[in-house]
């Protein structure tokens, strides 16, 4: 089983989280970020995954990397409304139906609800699973989100979760790592574009204005971490058999449509 997916690339980037064992999913990101509630993950509460032990806090305000991730903040509002910001737009998205789709593009096979089932829910099953790491870290550490005390453009609506939610670790960058790794191993042949596209789709919550980059390489560490504890489930590791075949079906049917030239 090829697992240099989940950890040797991760180990050019960062990660983020604690851990909650309280039973049922549990939310995931405001709605406005695309957020729907997702199905019981595969763990029962963190899965052992000590999130704080892994990535430690994150830089200290005022610190020269701090200071890098604010001017970083400031640079990427020229963003706005340009092909990069209409993606932020789109990676915000976690109820799958964007990810599926520039997934998709990246792996050359078709994934969705209809042409992989399993696949789809696995990957909302490892949404949940991901809050249970990375929520509790966001209450230990409670660092501001970038466009807090200001009034600077970000790509999604300014609701009361932006004072509230706290930046470090970023669940979106976990969540996108975790995707890709698991596709991934799925399609291990488009492994490097697939991989791109999960750190693409982190990166994007830089561009939105809803992280610092610290906090997004947080996330991809504990992503590496949650697919690689997930490997050790009977339920994980079955669907992850049965999505297999799904995308072997679905790459045989010829490849996606809509991904551009």
């Amino acid at each position: 089983m090829p697992r240099f997916v989940l950890i040797a690339a991760v180990a050019l980037l960062a990660g983020c989280a604690r851990f909650d064992t309280s039973p049922g999913p549990v939310a995931t990101t405001p709605p406005s970020a695309g957020w729907t509630k997702p199905p019981a993950g595969y763990l029962v509460g963190n899965g052992g995954i000590d999130a704080t032990a892994i990535i430690g806090p994150p830089p200290e305000p005022g610190s020269p990397r701090a200071t890098a991730e604010r001017r970083q903040f400031q640079e990427t509002r020229k963003l706005v409304n340009t092909p990069a910001w209409t993606q932020a737009i789109a990676d915000a998205d976690l109820s799958g139906k964007n990810g599926l789709k520039s997934f998709s593009c990246a792996a050359g096979v078709t994934l969705s609800t209809e042409a992989t089932p399993t696949l789809a829910h696995m990957l909302l099953r490892i949404t949940d699973d991901a809050a249970r790491i990375y929520q509790p870290a966001k209450r230990v550490y409670q660092r501001p989100r970038p466009p807090v005390g200001n009034q600077a453009p970000i790509c999604v609506p300014r609701e009361s979760w932006i004072g509230t939610d706290g930046s470090y670790p970023s669940g979106h960058g976990l969540i996108g790592w975790a995707w890709a790794s698991v596709i991934a191993e799925l399609v291990p042949e488009k492994a490097s574009p697939v991989l791109a596209r999960g750190k693409a789709f982190g990166d994007s919550r830089i561009i939105c204005g809803v992280h610092f980059q610290s906090d997004v390489e947080a996330g991809r560490y504990l992503g590496s971490a949650l697919v690689t504890r997930l490997h050790d489930d009977p339920a994980f590791m079955a669907d992850l058999a049965k999505a297999r075949a799904e995308v072997a079906a679905s790459k045989a049917s010829g490849p996606p449509t809509g991904c551009g030239v």
